[in-house]
């Protein structure tokens, strides 16, 4: 793994030496742009406005537009003189109760790992499952400050990055049914479905059956086959609507647990 931050985690006055890594990946299949007629590979380009040519990347500098035209330069050195203790530090500013979050704040987490501190590191982990609360910190990670929590994941002290309430988007004009007081069987029947099908959290027991499946079609289409190539997959589910009282009944049927049969003894 490769470290991706370098700096210290802190809290009151106690500093602790951290390297930070990526805890999660995108698991895509990864497809190439062709050009439809010949198959050849589309490329991505960077082309001067002024000249109509292509721009090496050690050629290009970040710049921002004050009046039209007119541009300011600023350099790697210039955004960590912004403020070298943010660059530098993750700053836990509060103690918070994790289940006050909400999860439309959740971005991406990170592993934090102890750089030579592991006592203090330990402490903090330590305190923070004892309290049962999580730090809200804030951070500068690609010339951007970023606002996170801080918890205990198993062993060690993971970051958590949120987003802003103003990156949170209002949702006007969407025609969603007004809140009501739950009555009558639909809603029963509704919980009864839901006790049926409800279950601990075991992640490994969820896979990406879309992605394995455009896999076989990939594979399917390696070997030749001709015409529409169908994985072995579920039909699409009907647009008709339905009484909502007959579905509910019937999904409770489908979705019955099988009963434990008992041996009579002889």
């Amino acid at each position: 793994m490769r470290s991706i931050w370098k700096g210290a985690l802190s809290f009151g006055l106690v500093n602790i030496p951290v390297h930070m890594y990526t805890a999660s990946q995108e698991k895509e299949i990864s497809f190439v742009l062709l050009h439809k007629k010949d198959h050849s590979e589309i490329r991505y380009a960077r082309i001067c406005k002024a000249e109509e040519k292509e721009v090496p990347w050690n050629e290009i500098v970040k710049g921002y537009e004050y009046e039209k035209g007119d541009f300011v330069i600023l350099n790697d050195e210039d955004f960590e003189k912004a403020n070298l203790k943010k660059t530098k530090t993750i700053e836990i500013l509060n103690f918070i109760k994790e289940d006050e979050i909400d999860t439309m704040y959740y971005v991406k987490p990170y592993f934090l790992e102890p750089d030579k501190s592991d006592k203090a590191y330990a402490l903090l982990r330590d305190a923070l499952k004892k309290s049962k609360k999580v730090g809200l910190a804030k951070y500068v990670l690609r010339n951007r400050e970023h606002i996170a929590v801080v918890k205990v994941h198993e062993n060690m002290i993971i970051l958590n990055e949120l987003r802003y309430q103003n990156e949170l988007i209002i949702p006007q004009d969407l025609k969603i049914p007004a809140l009501q007081k739950p009555v009558g069987k639909e809603i029963d029947i509704a919980m009864q479905l839901i006790d049926q099908l409800t279950v601990p959290f075991e992640p490994e027991n969820y896979k990406d059956d879309y992605t394995e499946e455009i896999k076989e079609i990939i594979k399917q289409k390696e070997k030749g086959q001709r015409g529409p190539v169908h994985p072995k997959t579920e039909k699409e589910p009907s647009k008709k609507i339905h009484d909502i009282m007959s579905l509910l009944q019937a999904s409770l049927e489908t979705t019955k647990k099988p009963q434990k049969r008992v041996r009579k003894r002889a």
